[in-house]
């Protein structure tokens, strides 16, 4: 996970996060993760708390 780190005056704040998933799939489930994938931050406490200040970036990769 990374973020970016902005300066806000004097104070630093976190602008965006960037979740990348590595995920121990086939290419056969690839339809399926994407959809998945598609709504999942809806379900996610956190995702769901910040995400109307904190920009939330999110990708999955196939391993």
């Amino acid at each position: 996970m990374t973020g970016e780190v902005v300066k806000d005056g004097r104070v630093l704040r976190i602008d965006r996060i960037e979740a990348v998933y590595h995920l121990k799939a086939d290419e056969a489930r690839r339809d399926t993760i994407a959809r998945v994938h598609s709504f999942h931050a809806d379900h996610c406490p956190v995702a769901r708390t910040i995400r109307d200040c904190v920009e939330i970036v999110t990708r999955f990769e196939l391993v």
